[in-house]
């Protein structure tokens, strides 16, 4: 097999030099993964797999959440960690049209426009996480800091409390 052409994620971390691991895992063309499956297929810690979300919020604007795979997006600390009365997840539909990425490929890092990124706060308790790497199949590891500051991002609480 010959070398995998890169991402516009991978492009953009190299831009800002920041050093990265490329993970490929299985997958049938064009069939989104879920997280959950795609640490299992790289051999990860599921909480050290973070997968985005992409939502909009009650002022219109598009907001990015990048939470562990196994979590969920509490929908209001969201909003009030982006600053927004509310926000809510767009169709799977809309998602190449807003972000420039594919449902099971899409990555904070590289997007179309710039957005408001908030990452899970526990990521910073991993020595490296791994988000998708702009494409279905391939998964990009990092430092969470790293990321947080290529994308602009910030850190709050954003998942929801299962008892």
């Amino acid at each position: 097999m010959g070398k995998e052409a890169k991402t516009n994620a991978m492009r953009m971390l190299e831009r800002a030099r920041i050093h990265y691991t490329a993970h490929e895992y299985p997958h049938q063309e064009g069939a989104a993964v879920d997280g959950a499956t795609v640490a299992k297929l790289t051999g990860q810690d599921p909480a050290r797999v973070f997968k985005t979300l992409v939502t909009q919020g009650a002022d219109r604007n598009y907001y990015v959440f990048v939470v562990p795979v196994l979590a969920e997006l509490d929908l209001k600390k969201a909003a009030k960690a982006a600053g927004v009365k509310s926000v809510a997840m767009i169709h799977v539909a809309d998602i190449n049209k807003v972000t420039g990425y594919i449902r099971g490929g899409c990555s904070p890092v590289g997007m179309k426009k710039k957005y408001k990124t908030v990452f899970d706060a526990s990521c910073l308790a991993q020595p490296s996480m791994l988000v998708s790497g702009g494409r279905i199949g391939t998964q990009i590891e990092a430092a969470p800091a790293d990321l947080v500051a290529v994308t602009r991002g910030i850190t709050a609480d954003i998942t929801a409390e299962h008892p």
